[in-house]
């Protein structure tokens, strides 16, 4: 029998869960990243597989979690081949012809199904969805086909992995992101990736590798570091297919600020940091702010005219939104806090 259901995928009694996967090892996005998150130990049986190319698409890998409550199967459905590609068709035919074989031969009585190469695969649903009820529709099986719309809120989802330890980086970061706003206040992605860019310019080690992209300085494994701290000492980060709104859980901020408390350099640092973004404390104050540092940092301007057109030609966004007065409060308060006299050149 098949029925049609809206929410959480991963909180269903099913007695197996398909996850879609890509075949490179990454759980980066959307519902993979939901069961990162809430199974590491699938997670990580998943990449070990892909390190010797046992993950291949029209194949399921799967997982028995051993589980005395809970899923005892984790499907995962490769829908990609790298993540970085879109779905194609034959995947998910071939897939479900292999999905099937495998749920007669394990016995398996009930499974709960996404919305397979839907979302970020590029499928259209209208499309998968009578493949899905094909294959099933003469099985003696409850399935559960979980269609694309009620997808649970960020701070709802499953979260299954252990705490990470506090270290000085992950202090540094709940704490500066404790005293960018008013407790309550929730961020968004861009304001956290612009709060970690300086924390690393003050000269803090924390190994991101930030590059030039649309809205400024942006570093895709502080991704890696989201996810790791979600659930544990923030809220709110999600699957990264919707807008995020972060917020410190677990007396996060107290346990940051007793890590640092002992240390002189680092309470000098958060200081320092604290100085650094004070009166830019929203989105487009971060993102002009980090957007004018890196300017100056990577194209040594040698004059307000110099670095107001670097600014502008970086996208037409940037020519749109950030008016030369704004350019120049932002260098302005950047040559008081953080620029070395050394970067000082424009006048």
């Amino acid at each position: 029998m098949i029925k049609y259901m809206k929410g959480n995928l991963l909180e269903d009694s099913s007695e197996a869960l398909v996850n879609t996967v890509n075949t490179v090892g990454v759980m980066g996005k959307g519902i993979a990243l939901q069961f990162k998150q809430a199974f590491p130990e699938v997670f990580r049986e998943y990449e070990k597989s892909c390190r010797k190319n046992e993950v291949e698409t029209g194949k399921m890998h799967i997982v028995d979690t051993s589980a005395l409550v809970g899923p005892k199967y984790i499907i995962n459905f490769p829908t990609k081949q790298h993540w970085k590609e879109k779905t194609k068709m034959s995947y998910i035919t071939e897939g479900l012809k292999d999905l099937v074989k495998n749920v007669q031969e394990l016995g398996i009585r009930s499974i709960a199904i996404p919305p397979l190469g839907c979302g970020n695969g590029g499928l259209d649903w209208s499309e998968v969805k009578p493949l899905i009820e094909k294959a099933f529709k003469d099985l003696d099986v409850d399935v559960r086909i979980y269609e694309p719309v009620g997808s649970p809120k960020a701070d709802e989802m499953k979260i299954g992995t252990k705490t990470p330890r506090m270290t000085t980086s992950r202090a540094l970061l709940l704490a500066s992101l404790n005293q960018y706003k008013e407790p309550d206040y929730r961020l968004s992605v861009l304001e956290v990736q612009k709060v970690a860019y300086f924390i690393q310019e003050t000269g803090e080690p924390l190994k991101l590798n930030f590059t030039k992209e649309k809205y400024g300085p942006y570093a895709e494994n502080l991704n890696f570091v989201l996810q790791r701290l979600e659930g544990h000492f923030i809220r709110g980060y999600g699957d990264r297919n919707r807008s995020a709104e972060i917020y410190l859980i677990n007396s996060a901020e107290q346990k940051a600020f007793d890590y640092l408390k002992n240390s002189k350099t680092e309470t000098k640092r958060l200081e320092r940091i604290r100085k650094v973004i004070e009166g830019f404390e929203t989105p487009y104050g971060m993102e002009l702010l980090a957007t004018v540092h890196w300017v100056i940092k990577t194209k040594c301007p040698t004059s307000n005219e110099e670095l107001i057109a670097e600014v502008q030609e970086w996208n037409a966004r940037k020519k749109e939104l950030f008016p030369q007065k704004h350019i120049i409060k932002a260098y302005e308060h950047l040559k008081k806090v953080l620029i070395n006299k050394t970067e000082t050149t424009t006048g």
